[in-house]
């Protein structure tokens, strides 16, 4: 049956070829951590002033006294049935700490990812339809400096400017403080809280989508076909989306799978500036704790989340341009 559908057997392959390369990231990834400098026990250790029998007991209560392959197989065992360890710093087990944590970085990036995907979109295609005008050229300017400016800086001066200065929009945190009311005044005040971290978390990406989107709606709009769509008297506005657009497309969703692809590695610093409780935030977290088994938890789902992401966008391929083939 998956002969007769391309996409289909394209993607069970992609799949199955996926195990081996979870595998090796495990690997990879046990080994580098285990190899950096720092031990977790000599954390706890300092944190509850224990003496050096302590010391010891607690690096054999975590098996950080055996071996380095011995720790390795007694960690894969536990992958084989879905346990993820038990975190030494939040002393709760990883994946239970994970799927508290997830929910939160899921909205910011959802809501992130949207305004920077379809703001990316649109304002590059505007702005190709008024090349080289006064506003696609303050276009162009303003994405160099979004695209050049680092996120914890802007989220400093968002912070400053409508936090601090104007005092319209909270600065920490994803709810106040003080609570508020079940129902719709809750979503208000979740939607207050997210404001700032999305437009600091978007921007990068949202710039990056609009040049991507511009330089290649241009190219798109100089070649032939785009002027026999034209002198055949179709009107602008279905030339530029439905003809344009459409071919500009595959290069720019390219740049928003490796944005989606990325997104967590920048959540650290976005989560970390505004206090935001998500998976960006415990990765700080757990580096700053040497919690081992946390650390490679995080790492194991953002490698997935990676891969999906990439299988996302050679699916979207297909549906965007039927000549794309998968054999």
């Amino acid at each position: 049956m998956a002969g007769d559908y391309p996409l289909l057997r394209y993607s069970v392959r992609r799949i199955l070829q996926a195990v081996p390369l979870v595998f090796w990231v495990i690997i990879i990834n046990f080994t580098i951590i285990h190899l950096a400098p720092g031990d977790p026990a000599i954390y706890l250790a300092s944190v509850t002033e224990a003496t050096p029998e302590a010391y010891a007991e607690l690096r054999k209560e975590f098996g950080l006294d055996k071996p380095l392959y011995v720790q390795m197989g007694i960690y894969l065992w536990k992958l084989l049935h879905l346990d993820l360890g038990y975190s030494t710093w939040h002393n709760s087990p990883v994946l239970g700490v994970i799927i508290d944590r997830l929910p939160a970085t899921m909205l910011l990036m959802a809501t992130a990812f949207s305004i920077a995907s379809l703001m990316g979109v649109v304002l590059g295609v505007i702005a190709s339809r008024y090349s080289y005008s006064v506003g696609d050229h303050l276009a162009t300017l303003a994405s160099l400096a979004g695209y050049s400016m680092p996120i914890f800086w802007l989220g400093q001066l968002l912070i400053l400017f409508f936090a601090l200065y104007l005092d319209w929009l909270p600065s920490q945190g994803m709810y106040s403080m003080r609570g508020v009311e079940p129902g719709w005044p809750a979503v208000l005040d979740v939607l207050k809280h997210l404001l700032l971290p999305a437009i600091t978390y978007a921007t990068y990406h949202m710039t990056l989508v609009f040049r991507i989107t511009r330089g290649k709606m241009q190219e798109t709009l100089a070649q032939d076909f785009i002027l026999t769509a034209k002198s055949k008297g179709l009107n602008e506005r279905r030339v530029l989306y439905r003809h344009a657009l459409r071919n500009a497309l595959l290069p720019v969703v390219t740049v928003i799978g490796i944005n989606f692809a990325y997104v967590m590695a920048g959540s650290v610093f976005t989560e970390t500036v505004f206090g935001w409780p998500g998976m960006g935030r415990l990765i700080f977290e757990s580096i700053t704790a040497r919690d081992y088994p946390m650390i490679l938890g995080i790492f194991l789902v953002v490698s997935m989340m990676i891969m999906l992401a990439n299988l996302i966008t050679d699916i979207l391929y297909a549906m965007i341009d039927p000549r794309v083939a998968y054999n």
